[in-house]
């Protein structure tokens, strides 16, 4: 922005060289003003206070350490599984060192504070597609079930934090139904009623394929990829069991 104006100005009273001169000295003016804007802004995201900035590489995993706490704790119960399985994912997806780089950082300056689920949620939802949100949520129900069950306050977290991230109930109950075993879970899977029609079966399961097709995580880290797999074979199964149940 100054090097332009000062060129100009430089240009009116000596010229071509005046510009020139005007133009290195904006240039220096341009670069100081950056970092200082840089200074101001703290280069990061709080989502304790909800002030926003420049985002940093580690703006979302230490948002998703942040929600995976509120979903271990929301029970009342601090269980070493659910510890054990948000270590081992973040060391999968992030590598060793980085990991324990979030981890630290978490401890020292988010464990001890309020954390809002809200303006977490607020704050990475804009950032993320779609896809890659309920794969968070896919993760979290994850976290829930590392002791082998879904406690009603960690179904009612879950919930509430699938709201926030704007996840539609349907795609909500669908990733439900991947952990509770019922009856109609294969239709809950699709999306679908137990009395929907073979032609309504084929169609859903093409929608939901399509919806959780790994190769639309490509460009996200390898453990996303296999999340999505996982639903991905959860679907197939599901749409197996009807046909096998129709004789389709």
């Amino acid at each position: 922005m100054f090097k332009w104006i000062l060129a100009i100005i430089g240009f009116g009273f000596r010229g071509f060289i005046g510009a020139i001169i005007g133009f290195f000295i904006g240039s220096i003016l341009d670069r100081l003003f950056q970092t200082q804007v840089k200074i101001n802004s703290g280069g990061g995201f709080d989502p304790f206070s909800g002030r926003s900035a420049k985002v940093t590489p580690g703006d979302f995993e230490l948002n998703l350490l942040s929600l995976a706490s509120i979903v271990i704790k929301s029970d009342g119960k601090v269980k070493q599984s659910e510890l054990d399985f948000v270590r081992g994912y973040f060391v999968q997806s992030f590598g060793k060192e980085r990991a324990n780089a979030v981890f630290k950082t978490f401890n020292e300056v988010v464990k001890n504070r309020e954390i809002s689920a809200e303006r977490i949620c607020a704050y990475i939802r804009p950032r993320l597609g779609y896809e890659v949100r309920l794969q968070v949520l896919h993760f979290l129900f994850n976290i829930a079930n590392a002791d082998g069950h879904i406690s009603s306050a960690e179904e009612q977290k879950l919930m509430q934090i699938a709201n926030y991230l704007r996840i539609g109930r349907s795609d909500f109950e669908s990733i439900k139904a991947m952990f509770f075993k019922s009856a109609d879970d294969a239709y809950k899977i699709l999306e679908i009623d137990a009395n929907a029609s073979n032609e309504e079966v084929k169609k859903a399961y093409r929608k939901m394929a399509k919806k959780y097709h790994p190769d639309k995580l490509q460009h996200m880290d390898e453990v996303y990829q296999k999340g999505a797999q996982e639903k991905f074979n959860k679907v197939q199964d599901a749409y197996e069991r009807i046909q096998k149940e129709r004789g389709m």
